[in-house]
């Protein structure tokens, strides 16, 4: 495989021997510097376990993953997938008569995801995660090709705080000076969701913080463009009042 492709889209803690559990763009395995192929029988047990909080009733598991057929082939089938993972040297699971769950000291990128973005919302960031994400945003999907709903559910949960996060990281990379690292963090969330307001404001308050008033103009109309065909309204007021503020000062500076 090209290493391209699997590196991961968020910085991963160095800890020499811990595995880590790659689920976006996943599921994968690196492991003491190889990467590990998920047998296909196993993939959708392991991210199960994993997506519940690390651990989950082996009775839970093998019903939601394998309905079709008896609760006793149900249970083979978990059976067979924990072998398979195993056997592939992939020993990231424990599991008692009633249980299963991920081994301690198991990194899961998705948790490590949610811990930056956390940190962003709350105001709370290092100096570190300000370079912690990497711009490849397929490589942030959850699964892909993926629609269980116990995916979909997650995945939309990954959506979400990783556009509020990247919102936080916008601002905060304008604040400390890091322009074009704040537009193309605004960038980013424009482009999962054009018809978000909030990512355009992000945007456009990036430019603004820059001095690009201009680039400011041209996204918002841009966007009044969007929202005007797509949903038949312009911009909310908050936004309109901002370029009204950012109008008047093109005209102030034009006239002076």
């Amino acid at each position: 495989m090209n290493p391209q492709f699997l590196e991961s889209p968020v910085r991963i803690p160095r800890q020499v021997d811990a595995p880590v559990l790659h689920l976006l763009g996943g599921p994968r395995v690196l492991h003491r510097g190889r990467w590990l192929d998920v047998p296909e029988g196993s993939k959708r047990l392991l991210a199960f376990v994993a997506l519940n909080g690390g651990r989950v009733e082996r009775r839970h598991a093998a019903g939601t993953l394998w309905p079709a057929g008896d609760d006793q082939r149900a249970a083979g089938n978990l059976r067979s997938a924990l072998w398979r993972l195993k056997a592939a040297g992939i020993d990231l699971l424990d599991s008692d008569k009633c249980s299963l769950s991920v081994r301690e000291h198991t990194v899961i990128d998705l948790y490590v995801l949610y811990g930056w973005a956390g940190r962003l919302i709350a105001g709370t960031a290092t100096a570190e995660d300000l370079s912690a994400l990497k711009w490849r945003t397929d490589a942030l999907d959850l699964l892909p090709g993926w629609y269980d709903d116990w995916v979909l559910l997650e995945r939309e949960r990954v959506r979400q705080r990783l556009l509020h996060a990247l919102e936080a990281l916008s601002r905060e990379l304008a604040r400390v000076g890091r322009h074009a690292e704040a537009v193309e963090s605004a960038l980013v969330a424009v482009a999962a969701e054009p018809l978000r307001e909030s990512a355009q404001r992000a945007l456009i308050e990036a430019h603004l913080a820059e001095g690009n008033l201009v680039e400011a103009k041209r996204s918002y109309n841009a966007y009044r463009g969007l929202t005007r065909r797509e949903l038949g309204v312009g911009p909310g007021r908050e936004l309109s009042a901002l370029m009204d503020r950012v109008c008047k000062s093109l005209t102030y500076s034009s006239s002076s």
